[in-house]
């Protein structure tokens, strides 16, 4: 507290309610593991009561604390967003440690934090015996952080409406600029999470008219929407055995990459903004680019014996990669070079900002391209005066200057992260891809990981590290680095 006293006040104690209130919710959210595990019969469920009760008891503590001020500015809503992310993983790794999975904290750790941050990447060597009620709760806590942790507690706190929350919605919600849908935060951050709630119920009934269960089209569903990618089985999408339902999940990972703003527009009627929106136009081109490459390689590679093979399969790839959600079809390790490269390529990009994609996102590559076309012009013609226009309106050159810092740090990060892991011991080649693919939330892995993703052969420090790296992609960089920088903490 002397630390906090020196360097400017910070509302530490309002800090801990909100922890509190969400620590709460994610208690709230246990129940429905509970609920699974009693259908099944499975004995984990009282283990799971005793980490509902852990969690609710801690946040109820908190919720009790009495703030002198209700107030949050910019600081602490960057300090709430970055504790919120790292404390609920703390508690939603409890059910990893006492319900069945054998993972010591670490594993524990990693395997949570990969799925609030929807990254999808997992240390569990198989799901074969794994409790229903892990295999849900692994889906649901990636569902909640598809859409964001701090954007669901604006949702459900509506004081928060009044007390710093355009910060909060700022410091979480990824993009370039953030569109306020209606006159209060709260209202916003509503309408967005409905918008999320109805596509994933639709999702849901849509996969249980297959031959899926009832269960496994709720996992699949909430993976799917928050394009995180975790699975509840070992069998591989190519396995479901129908073209039914990758058409669904195409369908459905592809609007997880689109701006929710902009489905939310759609739902409101407003058709007009949504087609002439750049960004939606360059995210289909993108998708379509990509499908005809992985086309091109697979027709090349003599892999192409049927018709999926040409259409469905390289069109679920594009999409899965380019959304981050990571989902992979079998045989994708031998597709080749040309699919590696458009691998990366898509890894790096993402889909939109505003939606529950990782990458750095379409919206800031399309900022970079129009602005080095601005640069090329101005060699020839010195005296012009340009601007970088998105969506029929100029875009101002803070937002230029921050795109172009963003995209810096990314690289500077996986340079970073990628060296410490060869320090740590991985191979060269893993260590850069592992980066990448931890700061884009993709999940996706190399030799030891494998093309899945399956993490458990890293070093326990490679795991912490990449669960930070995770973090630091999901909060879009400047969230959780500024915490580190000496200038944050002065008055």
């Amino acid at each position: 507290m002397a630390f906090f006293r020196h360097h400017g006040y910070i509302n530490l104690r309002m800090l801990l309610r909100v922890i509190g209130w969400l620590l709460t919710i994610e208690a709230a959210f246990m129940v429905l593991p509970c609920i699974t595990g009693l259908v099944y019969g499975e004995g984990s469920v009282w283990r799971f009561l005793i980490c509902m009760g852990i969690t609710a008891g801690c946040g109820s503590f908190m919720v009790a604390l009495k703030p002198k001020s209700r107030e949050m500015g910019k600081r602490e809503a960057v300090l709430l967003t970055g504790l919120t992310w790292v404390i609920l993983s703390l508690f939603g790794m409890l059910p990893f440690l006492l319900c069945g999975t054998h993972l010591n904290v670490t594993d524990a750790f990693f395997e949570t934090m990969s799925g609030f941050t929807t990254t999808g990447a997992s240390v569990l060597n198989t799901l074969e015996g794994v409790p229903h009620s892990i295999l849900l709760w692994r889906c649901i806590v990636q569902w909640i952080g598809g859409l964001g942790i701090i954007l669901f507690t604006l949702a459900v706190v509506p004081m928060l409406n009044y007390q710093g929350g355009m910060q909060l919605f700022n410091a979480e919600v990824t993009g370039i600029t953030h569109d306020k849908l209606r006159p209060r935060v709260s209202f916003t951050a509503q309408s967005l999470w409905i918008v999320y709630i109805c596509l994933t119920t639709l999702l849901i009934i849509l996969l249980s008219l297959s031959e899926m269960s009832v269960f496994d089209a709720i996992c699949y569903g909430l993976s799917t929407m928050s394009t995180g990618g975790f699975s509840n089985s070992d069998s591989t999408v190519d396995e479901l055995g129908s073209l039914y339902i990758k058409i669904v999940l195409i369908f459905f990972m592809f609007l997880g990459g689109v701006n929710f703003s902009l489905l939310f527009k759609a739902v409101t009627g407003k058709f007009k903004t949504v087609f002439q929106n750049d960004v939606l136009k360059w995210y289909i081109g993108i998708v379509f680019i990509c499908y005809v490459l992985l086309l091109l390689n697979v027709w090349h590679q003599g892999l192409i014996h049927n018709v999926d093979d040409a259409t469905i399969d390289p069109l679920f790839q594009a999409v899965s990669i380019l959304t981050s959600t990571g989902i992979t079809e079998p045989d994708f390790a031998d597709w080749g070079s040309l699919s590696t490269v458009v691998l990366i390529i898509m890894m790096v990009m993402g889909a939109c900002a505003g939606s529950t994609s990782g990458g750095a996102k379409i919206d800031r590559f399309l900022v970079l391209f129009k602005f080095l076309r601005n640069e090329f012009f101005k060699m020839m013609h010195p005296n012009a005066i340009t601007t970088v226009s998105i969506n029929g309106k100029g875009t101002p050159s803070t937002v230029v200057n921050k795109t172009l810092a963003f995209l810096f740090l990314y690289i500077i990060v996986i340079l970073v992260g990628g060296t410490l892991l060869v320090l740590i011991g991985l191979p060269l080649k893993d260590s850069f891809f592992i980066c990448l693919s931890a700061i884009s939330n993709t999940g996706l892995g190399t030799d030891v990981t494998g093309i899945s993703g399956n993490y458990a052969l890293v070093p326990d420090a490679g795991k912490w590290l990449l669960s930070f790296i995770m973090l630091v992609g999901r909060l879009e960089l400047f969230t959780i680095l500024l915490i580190f920088i000496p200038s944050f903490w002065r008055k």
